[in-house]
């Protein structure tokens, strides 16, 4: 991305893709290829610098919009900064109901916007639900023949749900949205494994 600079402010931007006109001057799209930074800026066009600093993780918070500026002899776009999602579920409130905000088969306490933490949860419980179901067949087979279930996989399925449950505790507990992200982190260790916190499910290939 680039920016066409007059009198210390910026007047317009170009993505680079095609050529430009400026004043009564045209230029082919090969000034943002070809062109070195010198004689662009030569020109008034200088390429856009993005500061990341402000950015965070969208799965977590939600950035703001790019602002742009021109200072010390370039463009640079920056966030502003970011704001944690919810962590914990909004419910719908008595004076929404005063005001006529809670839709129909909804009331005061229901949840009106569902925070991070039953998202998560949600997740991990259709996570558990998909292993366990790769073992299904056995409790059917069970079932229907009384073909006694191997241990190995009673075994497994156990697992599962206490590492499910283990999990799903975690994030209950998780004091906010930081500690929602540090619980997925994940980190290299000294035996050079990588691993986060919240841990994995089981899986019969492990």
């Amino acid at each position: 991305m680039f920016a066409l600079v007059e009198s210390g402010e910026i007047k317009k931007y170009f993505s680079g893709n095609q050529g430009i006109t400026i004043g009564d001057n045209k230029y082919p799209k090969a000034i943002f290829t070809l062109w070195s930074k010198d004689e662009r800026e030569a020109i008034n066009i200088y390429e856009v610098e993005i500061d990341n600093t402000n950015k965070k993780d969208e799965r977590w918070y939600i950035n703001t919009n790019i602002t742009y500026s021109f200072g010390s002899g370039k463009v640079t776009g920056s966030y502003g900064t970011a704001t944690a999602k919810a962590h914990a579920d909004t419910l719908w409130t008595s004076q929404d109901k005063t005001d006529g905000k809670i839709p129909e088969g909804k009331d005061v306490g229901d949840v009106a916007v569902e925070g991070l933490k039953t998202q998560l949860i949600r997740t991990i419980k259709q996570q558990a639900a998909g292993e366990l179901q790769i073992t299904d067949w056995y409790i059917v087979r069970k079932a229907d023949a009384g073909t006694a279930v191997p241990s190995s996989i009673t075994t497994h399925r156990a697992a599962v749900r206490t590492k499910a449950a283990e999990m799903e505790t975690a994030i209950t507990n998780a004091s906010n949205t930081p500690a929602l992200e540090t619980l997925y982190t994940y980190t290299k260790q000294e035996d050079g494994s990588v691993t986060r916190p919240l841990g994995e499910l089981p899986t019969l290939e492990s």
